[in-house]
């Protein structure tokens, strides 16, 4: 078996460059963060295989393409205050680390919350803020924020994330449908206009929370 640094650079040429994501940056990040240290120990084999993996409390880590994906609609260039909603294993708050100034994210489960953030720290990866609670509604305390990540798939954008939305600043979610498929969409706050763009269909486990679906 290839050495896992040789199957990070087959991941970023195989399933990321070859497949649309030419923001240099991102794939340099992507290339960089060990993946294998936010799965679940008996998962590891397949850290780098080209899709989702299950976590604890029903959730699961994105598919590499997909954090990349996300990384590169938001088109940063190192100095942002990104928010991010569902921290989940943490490894998209470590591949944002990379490439922003700041990074806050919220989960909204204390077992996950935990878990992302031993394994930043066994990283030492000081610029990642994590805290518990319901990241539907944002941090309006530390907003505006140039960028904002959503993990979870949400029936419309919340207006709490929104407003939360520097000038220029970019919102990357996934929008439920009436279908199986939800839709990776950009939005682009330009002066009091929002722009939207579709990125890619995918498949998002739903954001629970006051400002999106209701849950337990």
């Amino acid at each position: 078996m290839a050495d896992l640094a040789t199957l990070r650079a087959r991941m970023v040429e195989r399933q990321l460059r070859r497949r649309g994501i030419d923001d240099e940056r991102v794939l340099a990040a992507m290339g960089e963060v060990p993946r294998e240290a936010f799965v679940p120990r008996d998962l590891r084999p397949r850290a780098y295989a080209d899709s989702a993996l299950p976590l604890a409390a029903g959730q699961t880590i994105s598919q590499p393409w997909i954090v990349a994906a996300i990384c590169q609609a938001m088109a940063l260039n190192g100095s942002e205050r990104v928010l991010e909603v569902g921290t989940g294993s943490g490894y998209s708050a470590c591949v944002l680390s990379l490439l922003a100034a700041e990074v806050v994210s919220v989960e909204r489960h204390r077992e996950l919350a935990l878990s992302a953030r031993e394994a930043l720290a066994s990283l030492a990866v000081t610029n990642v803020e994590l805290s518990i609670g319901d990241g539907s509604l944002g941090v309006p305390a530390r907003a505006p924020f140039e960028a904002i990540a959503v993990h979870a798939a949400a029936p419309q954008p919340p207006p709490t994330l929104i407003s939360q939305l520097a000038p220029g600043g970019r919102l990357a979610i996934p929008i439920a449908t009436d279908g199986e498929t939800d839709l990776l969409t950009v939005l682009r706050r330009r002066g009091e206009e929002i722009e939207a763009e579709t990125i890619s269909p995918c498949r998002f486990v739903p954001l629970v929370g006051e400002a999106g679906y209701q849950g337990p």
